[in-house]
């Protein structure tokens, strides 16, 4: 395999091209007190023991935990093992990682090989009883069961009667906020969206041109790649819906995770628990529910999954395949932090930077739908960048800001 189709190849990539991003520094997690710090340093150590907790797993499962404890809070970062099934994917992937400090690796990088040896010490690939389970889906049904969704399910009833361009909009922002959902369900609600803390915290909003995209009656297909299950992944899924039920699009593709990934990214299993749940609510939010199961039926909603969606590669390596699909459908949205950090690249960039300029390799257009939560940014205002660094928050890391961003096709 030549290196150019291991790069493009979701099956055995090489590691991303130090000199992209156009000398924006790749993240790293060496430097303390830092966000990328705190997460390899704190996070992970108790996602570890959150993970540990959950199940009764045995000695061998707490003794390869212990291990990976230790290597990821003194060790260096260890290979997988000759008999893991995609060894050899990780070895191109980490080869200059390898023997080094976990913190020296790129942040990208790290974290998402930290999930996949937290998988592999559970036993999730191997061939025993813990074949497939999910270790994290304990948090995300826990998450399903609590008050919260409820009470944004039976907010649904109160959209139900308000124009279809309110509703679109207050359906986009909950997706947007994910688990801060009820922000946009009350802007549609009757309150006035000025000085609402959904639409003030926005830093870019392209919410205007997305729709553009999606006129009513259009024959096209949306491609959306999900971000969490649980809380965040139902209002996808009701956005989903209004799209469908509105015509702005013929097909919704979904796209997901082949396996757990970063704690709560949805897979397939989720996406039929947070239709289960919908389905199972009375008013609105089960005729929504029953709408997207028959949609799934007959293949107007069709779910997908690819391995380069678990790769610690950005979106400028997908492989061919993947790439044919995004530029057949009339946009792309990516949700969440993680879509948007492998979207740009995870780099140091200058957030004044345009967001046309890191995605213009992207084969179409593509809308970035995220709140906040790790440190890079692309295309703000200048005024907006001065106005939130006065403010001295953390607003890049804190979830209290959020963007829609979008780079029609070229």
């Amino acid at each position: 395999m030549t290196e150019k189709s291991r790069r493009t190849s979701g099956e055995g990539a090489v590691a991303s091209d130090p000199a992209a991003g156009a000398g924006a520094p790749a993240i790293l997690s060496n430097e303390p007190g830092s966000f990328a710090w705190g997460v390899l340093a704190k996070r992970h150590p108790a996602l570890i023991q959150q993970v540990r907790d959950a199940f009764p797993y045995s000695r061998r499962q707490h003794e390869a935990l212990d291990a990976l404890l230790d290597e990821i809070t003194n060790g260096v970062i260890e290979p997988l093992a000759p008999a893991e099934h995609d060894r050899e994917r990780w070895a191109d992937w980490g080869q200059e990682h390898f023997g080094r400090s976990w913190y020296d690796a790129p942040f990208l990088w790290a974290e998402s090989y930290f999930y996949r040896r937290l998988l592999g010490a559970v036993g999730y690939f191997g061939s025993g009883p813990w074949q497939g389970v999910d270790p994290f889906a304990p948090f995300k049904r826990a998450e399903l069961r609590g008050k919260a969704v409820e009470e944004e399910l039976r907010a649904l009833d109160a959209l139900a009667s308000v124009p279809a361009d309110e509703r679109a909009a207050a359906l986009l922002h909950a997706s947007l906020w994910g688990n801060r959902a009820d922000l946009g369900f009350r802007v549609s609600a009757g309150e006035p969206a000025a000085g609402d803390a959904a639409g003030s915290a926005l830093v870019a909003d392209d919410s205007a041109v997305l729709w553009e995209l999606l006129p009513v009656g259009g024959s096209s297909t949306v491609a959306v790649v999900a971000d969490n299950a649980g809380r965040e992944l139902i209002p996808d899924l009701i956005l989903i819906d209004h799209i469908l039920e509105q015509r702005h699009a013929e097909q919704v593709v979904l796209h997901l995770k082949p396996y757990p990934y970063y704690v709560s990214d949805a897979m397939t299993a989720d996406v039929v628990d947070c239709l289960r749940r919908l389905t199972d609510a009375p008013g609105e939010a089960g005729r929504i529910g029953g709408r997207l199961w028959k949609a799934m039926a007959v293949g107007t909603l069709e779910v997908r999954t690819h391995p380069f969606f678990c790769a610690p590669l950005p979106y400028e390596e997908m492989p061919e395949d993947l790439r044919k699909e995004f530029a057949g459908a009339a946009v792309t949205i990516l949700k969440g932090d993680l879509n948007y950090r492998r979207l740009v690249g995870d780099r140091l960039w200058n957030p004044t930077v345009p967001f046309v300029e890191p995605t213009a390799y992207f084969p179409g257009a593509v809308a970035a739908l995220r709140t906040l939560k790790s440190d890079v940014i692309v295309g703000l205002e200048q005024g907006t960048l001065d106005a939130l660094e006065r403010t001295g928050a953390t607003w890049r890391t804190s979830g209290t800001h959020a963007l829609i961003q979008l780079r029609p096709q070229t």
